[in-house]
């Protein structure tokens, strides 16, 4: 029996990365899984890297879940809005969410130029905007949506998708900023919620193998990557966890939180913990 029968997760910008990839992982351990994201036709996105909602939702249904793409703006509070009507209507309660989301990863590379690495006076302001509304603004609202389902049902795992650019200085700025803006909503959404059984938590992953990073291997260590549904497995085995609560306002390593649940990457392998001092 999968773990996750009958459960509902909603997954932020899951049309590939790390959100697909906590789509997959949710999938397979048999739940639910509404698929957001702008993406709804090859080759739309900014940077050409392909995936769609719609793809998504069918590996999810194909992994052994139940997959639904939902296309959703998660910049428009509006669609928003209609997204929770909908999960609210159809399924009458919520038991994941997952706030992957993100902004200003566009145009990493630009006329063979890495540009994410240039000194924060060079970045373009765009950047700092699109990580804020489209990463931590859309986190915030959809938790608030989330933990209004959450609270009536007195249960719930919210899941913010974050890294340790928010304790550390690496490279970009408003990519600190923002991560670092994520954990602490994470703490004082945390602070709110437990009365109501309600946990929230921050997951950093460690470098991931997502399309992104694939296209730009050049500039990365790619030994100890996992691949985008290794996040996905850690998020299933939190939400099957019954001391979950005791985890709540926290950060933890993804991968140091596969090792205490036993949970393995597709290929098999363990990959090793990232610390603050390895990052």
């Amino acid at each position: 029996m999968k773990s996750l029968n009958g459960k509902v997760a909603i997954v932020t910008g899951a049309s590939r990365g790390v959100g697909k990839g906590s789509a997959l992982g949710l999938g397979e351990a048999g739940a639910t899984v509404y698929v957001t994201g702008r993406t709804t036709q090859e080759g739309t996105d900014v940077d050409k890297l392909g995936g769609t909602v719609f793809r998504t939702a069918e590996e999810v249904t194909a992994i052994g879940g139940k997959g639904i793409a939902v296309a959703c703006n998660h910049r428009d509070d509006i669609h928003v809005e209609k997204l929770f009507k909908q999960v609210a209507e159809e399924t009458q309660r919520l038991d994941v969410l997952v706030n992957n989301a993100w902004g200003g990863y566009e145009q990493m590379e630009h006329d063979g130029e890495f540009t994410w690495l240039k000194p924060f006076w060079s970045q373009p302001l765009w950047r700092w905007d699109a990580m804020f509304q489209g990463g931590v603004r859309a986190a915030y609202m959809a938790s608030a949506f989330a933990a209004r389902m959450m609270v009536e049902q007195a249960s719930g795992l919210i899941v913010n998708i974050s890294f340790w650019a928010a304790q550390k200085y690496m490279a970009n700025v408003a990519y600190g900023a923002a991560k670092a803006a994520v954990d602490k909503m994470t703490a004082d959404m945390a602070h709110e919620a437990e009365k109501f059984n309600i946990a929230v938590i921050s997951i950093y992953p460690g470098l991931v193998r997502t399309e992104h990073v694939l296209r730009d291997a050049q500039y990365f260590d790619m030994r100890n990557s996992e691949s985008p549904q290794f996040t996905g497995r850690v998020i299933a085995a939190l939400a099957n966890d019954a001391n979950i609560m005791s985890r709540t306002g926290q950060v933890w390593v993804g991968a140091a939180l596969a090792e205490e649940y036993g949970v393995r990457d597709i290929d098999g392998k363990q990959p090793r913990p990232v610390t603050l001092e390895t990052s």
